[in-house]
């Protein structure tokens, strides 16, 4: 699995701060649903897939796997799933939730 990279660079390894923050996303989504929803107790569709979003991020970079395009690398970096975290957090503190 920590095979080098023909490009020369590090093998991947498990980002365990992007794992964690995958799971506990996981957990909670799955067993306190209330907390993604808005005050009239409707689905927060822009939290949820803030948060889901940061839940992919997670678990691509959290296994190890590193795209080797740019765009991609970018997209499902430890970076984009913190922004993705805070984004889902500014939601729901600015809902008054």
């Amino acid at each position: 699995m920590n095979e080098a990279h023909g490009d020369g660079s590090a093998p991947a390894r498990i980002h365990v701060p992007s794992l964690t923050v995958a799971i506990v996303i996981m957990l909670v989504a799955t067993l306190y649903p209330p907390l993604m929803v808005n005050a009239a107790g409707q689905v927060d569709h822009g939290l949820m897939t803030a948060l889901f979003f940061a839940m992919s991020a997670g678990f691509v970079r959290g296994v190890g796997f590193v795209p080797q395009a740019l765009a991609w690398r970018w997209l499902f970096s430890s970076w984009a799933c913190l922004a993705a975290l805070a984004a889902a957090l500014s939601m729901k503190l600015l809902s008054g939730n």
